[in-house]
């Protein structure tokens, strides 16, 4: 898929605390142009990571797996670069879930 047939960004994360140890982890569910034809699903399996790290995870994959936003710098932000491309990134967390909820 080309940078430019990217509309919109969708991603879905739950977000559990592990008490014991004091660390946030995350899984993440990534629909790109969705409800369109050409709409795609790629998925952050459950990793260490809060607050806002999932984003970014995102954009990496998203980078990765559809070999897009090639021109971007290394260092720039998944927002300088969506903002760029006129790409609507749209983000959901549910904090305070089970492990058991978490895709692995």
């Amino acid at each position: 898929m080309k940078t430019r047939d990217i509309k919109t960004i969708d991603v879905q994360a739950k977000e559990w605390f592990d008490k014991v140890n004091g660390n946030h982890y995350f899984s993440a569910i990534i629909s790109i142009n969705y409800g369109l034809k050409n709409s795609i699903t790629l998925e952050l399996p459950f990793q260490y990571g809060g607050g806002d790290h999932y984003r970014d995870e995102a954009f990496k994959v998203i980078k990765k797996e559809l070999n897009t936003f090639r021109a971007s710098k290394e260092n720039d932000s998944y927002r300088k670069v969506y903002e760029q491309n006129k790409i609507i990134a749209r983000y959901y967390k549910q904090e305070n879930c089970l492990k058991r909820e978490l895709s692995k």
